[in-house]
């Protein structure tokens, strides 16, 4: 039987995974705990849903997205139905087994299907999102990137830029993920502790970005080779 802990879900994240394994479960579990304190919730659900919301079976069948394994494509669906059998693997209750799986569900940032409607869901959503910006975020984002054989930075097209939709040849660097995502995300957050939060990180996380613009472009290094 699960006893849910840091260490018991240990084995439902991959040990090379600087991203999403463990240790992000680790921060997001602390931003959770004192923003759950904050806002009197349940902290039950919550830290089951903290614990289990990217966790994978060991041996997962990850979605297929344009011919490619994506193991993140529905992590959310994935992670939730893997909740959903460990909780009542250890006798959880079902009204309590579906409020941890609805905070799963709706926890993604690029999931429009489930929104969080509950405090215990929106405090998930919260936590995971502030993992996703400030210091960690960038090196999270820069990690992501380089995981995924993409370039820290690459100048957006006007139709990215405009639209999201990557043009044609066009590389997803971790600067097109901070102005298509990291950058909105204290403006999605649901609670005032999340949001107060909030505000040191995004400064810090836009100040990057905007020098890592700066030091990249072809005119900034042109300027400098030339001096």
């Amino acid at each position: 039987m699960l006893i849910l802990s840091l260490e018991s879900v240990r084995p439902y994240y991959p040990a090379n995974d600087i991203v999403h394994g463990i240790d992000h479960i680790e921060r997001v579990y602390a931003l959770a705990k004192r923003i759950s304190a904050k806002e009197n919730a349940n902290w039950k659900i919550v830290q089951a849903a903290v614990l289990l919301h990217d966790a994978q079976p060991p041996q997962a069948t990850f979605s297929a997205v344009n011919g490619m394994t994506n193991p993140r494509a529905q992590h959310q669906t994935d992670s939730a139905t893997l909740a959903a059998q460990l909780l009542s693997d250890a006798g959880w209750d079902a009204p309590l087994i579906e409020a941890v799986i609805h905070c799963i569900r709706s926890h993604r940032f690029r999931n429009s299907a489930e929104k969080p409607s509950t405090l215990e869901a929106q405090i998930l959503f919260d936590a995971d999102k502030l993992d996703a910006i400030g210091a960690v975020g960038v090196a999270r984002a820069v990690a992501y990137a380089t995981q995924q054989g993409e370039p820290f930075y690459a100048t957006p097209s006007q139709q990215f830029c405009e639209t999201g939709v990557l043009a044609e040849g066009e590389r997803h660097s971790a600067y097109h993920e901070f102005i298509y995502k990291l950058i909105k995300l204290p403006t999605l957050l649901y609670t005032n502790t999340a949001r107060q939060l909030a505000q040191e990180r995004q400064a810090l996380m836009i100040q990057f970005f905007e020098h890592l613009k700066q030091e990249c472009e072809p005119g900034e290094i042109a300027e400098e080779l030339s001096s």
